[in-house]
């Protein structure tokens, strides 16, 4: 049959639906390296011829030539075995061993003489092999068939001296349609006699052999012997009809009759040999015998592995027992020599499992994680049952393929980051970082900030991340003063799909830098106005005298003031506590000292770099203000502005003006009602100390130690001012509640020549009482 040919509908014979076999990948497959003679058309299930088949080739002489194909799909695995009969067709004629023979006959042979020939061969069986032999008319022989046994029998008696050679022709024919034939020239020479043949010592001769004997090893030695003598007995040997391969495999001595090995011989090739052995005389006469030689088989193959369906690319996910490979296992020896056991030795989550006839399929046995295995090299090893067993190996690389079943993993549980405050915009506070063990992808990790809010604002207007590294930037400058830390809470996601992610909290303190200067809050400055201390003349060394007291809005050492005098107009009458602020006689009070005393502190905290401010405390040493000619001299600085001192002198004028008036028509009123009448506005409590509420009063801070009241009383018509200072709890403060009493113009001009450097004005209250 020509290629391409249709044999049948294997999809119909097998009941297959013909839409299922390309995605069960259908295919036929042959044992070994046998040449594949069809195949399928998964379209629509026909088996066709995919090679020319020659009977006689595969199959030789046998009767019966079946050719053994196997079809194989998957998913599921199945296996059916197909059996070709390969049926004989007459295209071989019947042939002789050559074109002519030479035959020599005595002319003294008897009549009915037979002459044995050597019958012809066609390579066709049954009805197409030879059927008949026919021998060309002529005036001497005849022929005489007897099965396979063809015999020239002699019909008339030879005389050499009336023709010496005679010239026949014999045909053989075949049983096939058309006809074939086959012809044989026999040339005849009329000798003398010689009326013996060779005789063989066995008509049948058979020989074992092991495949693979080595070159020039003797099969077996036939034996024919001649009864006449001289030339007429002498024998030799020489082979029959025998096909060409036959003769590169064996060879046979002409003289002594050993037949030897020549060539390869493989048992897988051909199991077994018939040789035909001609016995040839001096003169011609010829005799044949069979030599049978049987090759035995040997373990000489060893097991062959293939792999006929395999999933490199493995989802990590796939279930144990699932299918991912078939492997056909074959041995080309025979018997015992070819029962294969096939195993994996390593300890690996495959094993195979025997399915059909020499096939195993590829199983997983537990559960895949790429993160811990991404490949397996598996080695598949056969070994047969021969002796000694022969073994192979197969090996098999094997990839998981990666699904995102892992989330990121940050490298801590939790993140700290500390920044000065006042930093610049843009600056990295820290890196997170977050691990995914999956591939690609899946362990592709970006950064984000959780959406929150920070002091009422959103996260992102206090940081930012970078998406692909995780380092954290401030996007502003922080204060410490306004808010010390914070959260946030930053997501690592994978890119898989769908994507994993988890969270990380960060927390960001906020460290303080020295960015605050002291703040003086006694003695305050409000305006130009400022605050006498008045220090009795009695005062012994060590009296308190007053108290600066100072915050800073900072905090840890950046926030420990100290206090020093830097100027004074007594250097050696005061001294000032360094972390206490207050202020004390080192000495009693002498006639000698100068009423009016100015000492000037500086107030520094213990940053870096140091920060501080200064301030005048204005002292008078006197008992009560009568005492005291004048006020207006004290002053913050001697080179005060002229032009705050002309304001100061405009500003009294008007008031007193304004005094004036308001006396005036008071005095009026109270002359007609004629009696006194108390111009009483009203009292004014005001707090003994101002703290402004940002501040706490800490021990040893630079805030007052110890509780200090000061109360003063006013009246908005009163000529004279009730004075009354400042009384602690402290064993060391100065008594001092007596009373000063001055005119409102005398204050003015005391008030009036400030030079508006920081003044402290005490929290007093005053009290006019007049009667009109």
């Amino acid at each position: 049959m020509k290629r391409g040919s249709v044999v049948g509908n294997i999809a119909k014979d097998l009941g297959l639906e013909r839409s299922k076999l390309a995605s069960r990948k259908a295919r036929i497959d042959t044992e070994g390296n046998l040449k594949r003679h069809c195949d399928i058309n998964l379209n629509n299930g026909d088996l066709i011829v995919a090679a020319r088949i020659d009977r006689e080739g595969l199959c030789g002489k046998k009767v019966s030539c079946v050719i053994k194909h196997e079809l194989v799909l998957e998913n599921p695995l199945e296996l059916h075995r197909i059996s070709l009969h390969v049926e004989d067709i007459n295209d071989n004629s019947p042939d002789f061993n050559g074109d002519s023979i030479n035959i020599e006959i005595r002319e003294s042979v008897d009549k009915g003489a037979r002459f044995l020939m050597e019958e012809a061969h066609d390579a066709d069986v049954g009805q197409n092999s030879v059927q008949g032999y026919n021998l060309q008319n002529n005036d001497y022989f005849i022929l005489a068939v007897n099965g396979n046994s063809i015999e020239l029998v002699l019909d008339k008696e030879l005389d050499r001296e009336k023709q010496q050679e005679i010239n026949l022709l014999l045909i053989a024919t075949d049983g096939g349609f058309p006809q074939r034939s086959g012809t044989l020239a026999i040339h005849v020479n009329v000798l003398d006699a010689n009326d013996n043949s060779p005789l063989f010592s066995q008509a049948v001769y058979k020989a074992s052999l092991p495949e693979n004997t080595p070159l020039g090893t003797i099969v077996v030695t036939v034996s024919a012997t001649d009864a006449d003598d001289g030339i007429n007995g002498d024998v030799t040997y020489d082979f029959g009809h025998v096909s060409e391969d036959v003769k590169k495999i064996f060879s046979i001595d002409r003289k002594t009759g050993e037949i030897k090995v020549n060539g390869t011989i493989d048992f897988e090739t051909v199991a077994s040999f018939e040789l035909r052995i001609k016995a040839k005389d001096g003169l011609g006469l010829a005799s044949y015998t069979l030599v049978i030689v049987d090759i035995t088989d040997v373990n000489d193959n060893s097991p062959v592995i293939n792999l006929k369906s395999l999933t490199n690319s493995i989802p990590e996910d796939m279930p144990p027992g699932s299918d991912i490979g078939i492997i056909h296992v074959q041995d080309a020896d025979s018997e015992n020599n070819r029962q294969v056991h096939c195993f994996i030795q390593q300890n690996v989550p495959f094993k195979l499992i025997p399915s059909i006839k020499n096939y195993y399929s590829l199983v997983t046995t537990g559960e895949l994680d790429r993160e811990v295995v991404s490949d397996y090299n598996i080695t598949i090893t056969a070994i047969d049952e021969g002796s000694p067993p022969l073994s192979s190996f197969k090996h098999i690389q094997l990839s998981v393929a990666d699904i995102n079943d892992n989330p990121p993993v940050f490298e801590e549980q939790s993140y700290s980051a500390y920044v000065t405050e006042n930093k610049k915009p843009g600056s990295t506070l820290c890196s997170v970082t977050a691990r995914d063990p999956d591939w690609r992808q899946n362990g592709t990790v970006m950064y984000s900030l959780l959406p929150g809010e920070v002091n009422g604002a959103p996260v992102s207007s206090y940081l930012s991340i970078n998406g692909d590294t995780g380092v954290i930037h401030a996007v502003r400058s922080f204060d410490y003063e306004q808010f010390r830390s914070f959260q946030v809470h930053v997501m690592a996601r994978d890119n898989g799909v769908p994507p994993l992610s988890s969270n990380v909290t960060v927390s960001v303190f906020i460290t303080d830098v020295n960015d605050n200067s002291p703040q003086i809050l006694y003695p305050a400055a409000e305006g130009n106005s400022f605050m006498t201390e008045m220090v009795p003349k009695a005062a012994h060394g060590a009296s308190l005298v007053s108290k600066v007291i100072a915050v800073d809005a900072d905090s840890g050492q950046n926030a420990w003031l100290s206090y020093h005098i830097v100027k004074s107009t007594d250097p050696g009458l005061f001294t000032i506590g360094l972390h206490s602020g207050e202020i004390r006689t080192q000495r009693d009070i002498s006639e000698s000292d100068s009423m009016k005393q100015n000492v000037i502190v500086a107030v520094k905290d213990n940053g870096q770099p140091s920060l501080s401010v200064t301030c005048t405390v204005y002292l008078l040493i006197s008992d009560n203000l009568a005492e005291v000619p004048e006020l207006k001299d004290i002053s913050y600085d001697e080179s005060n502005s002229k032009l705050t001192s002309y304001l100061i002198i405009a500003l009294v004028s008007v008031s007193a003006f304004f005094l004036t008036f308001i006396i005036i028509i008071l005095n009026v009123s109270f002359c007609r009602r004629r009696k006194p009448r108390l111009l009483f506005d009203g009292a004014v409590a005001m707090p003994s100390a101002y703290l402004p509420p940002n501040y706490a009063e800490v021990d040893g801070m630079g805030t007052l130690r110890s509780t200090y009241n000061y109360d003063a009383y006013l009246t908005t018509g009163s000529r004279t001012s009730d004075f009354k200072f400042a009384r602690s709890y402290n064993e060391n403060t100065l008594p001092a509640d007596q009373t000063l009493v001055k005119s409102p113009a005398e204050f003015a001009e005391i008030f009036g020549e400030s030079d508006g450097s920081p003044e402290v004005r005490l929290e007093v209250t005053n009290r006019f009482n007049q009667c009109v």
